[in-house]
């Protein structure tokens, strides 16, 4: 039997931009103001306060991303503290915190937390009937993975 966990509707939504994308985010969340207002906001430093701004509402702030907040928001989500992840990054321009960038995007995966890295998938999620109900999602087990690594 599979676990799941219940997911509000009212969701944990951390909203992440490299520097050349933020004003890409930031146009997104503007558009999508009313539906954010549902839903609990956080983010890395530079872009949660650039998102209070143009929101006109709070936004839990984390470190900036190359001084760690993508490791938090990444913590966050290993603790079942994150439920969607905004992830604006940039394909062209290596990142000097990459490594942490993989990271949080590995973390979404493994925790099975529905992740979006451009406008286009971002408004199929917030359009999504699931974004605005309780949600059962899949828990994933990864006893199996951590018994294998004992055992090594």
């Amino acid at each position: 039997m599979k676990k799941t966990q219940k997911v509000a509707a009212r969701k944990r939504i951390a909203m992440v931009a490299h520097d050349h994308r933020k004003h890409d985010l930031l146009e997104w969340a503007e558009f999508n103001k009313t539906v954010l207002a549902r839903h609990e906001l956080i983010a890395t430093g530079t872009t949660g306060k650039l998102l209070e701004e143009r929101l006109d509402r709070p936004v839990k702030k984390m470190l900036s991303g190359p001084l760690g907040g993508d490791q938090q928001v990444g913590a966050m989500i290993a603790e079942g503290l994150i439920d969607v992840l905004i992830f604006f990054w940039d394909p062209m321009e290596a990142q000097p915190h990459d490594p942490d960038v993989k990271a949080l995007l590995r973390l979404a995966v493994a925790w099975n937390i529905p992740t979006a890295s451009n406008r286009a998938t971002s408004d199929f999620l917030m359009t999504s009937p699931l974004m605005h109900e309780e949600y059962e999602s899949a828990v994933p087990d990864f006893s199996d993975y951590l018994k294998r690594r004992v055992d090594q």
